[in-house]
């Protein structure tokens, strides 16, 4: 697995939004200066993120975004899976329900079926707002992800 710029620029929007948040809508040319990212990706990765219900936007000069729920509410976990599809390690694990011919024989399907589920209770289990408190912790001011 490896994740992609738009989940890896997805999460530093979305950190921003949280680090920003004063209740204003904040401007998309904002964000982009802050974070380095072009406004184009930035728009592609806004629609997504909007189209799932993470973001509230409003049109116009006073528009922008802002988070629709609290930074504690969003787990990196659910950012990923919108930006980057399925996190599974290996193909027959990204549907539902696994269809590979060899699930009954296969000797390793174990291993990746552990490794799917170590993944997803690791990124799942972390919030906004656990990045946010690490980032914002002074012996990490310089941390950038």
């Amino acid at each position: 697995m490896k994740i992609s710029t738009r989940g890896r620029y997805a999460l530093r929007f979305m950190i921003d939004l949280a680090q920003h948040n004063n209740g204003e809508y904040i401007a998309l040319k904002d964000i982009s200066e802050r974070q380095e990212i072009s406004i184009k990706y930035l728009e592609q990765i806004t629609s997504l993120l909007s189209k799932f219900g993470l973001l509230l936007s409003v049109r116009g000069p006073q528009g922008g975004y802002k988070l629709a729920k609290k930074p504690s509410e969003y787990t990196v976990g659910e950012i990923l899976r919108l930006t980057e599809g399925n996190l599974a390690p290996v193909s027959c694990l990204e549907a539902e329900e696994n269809s590979c011919a060899r699930k009954n024989i296969c000797k390793t399907l174990f291993l990746w079926e552990g490794l799917s589920k170590v993944i997803n209770d690791y990124l799942n289990g972390i919030t906004l707002e656990n990045l946010l408190d690490h980032i914002t912790t002074p012996e990490n001011l310089d941390y950038v992800i």
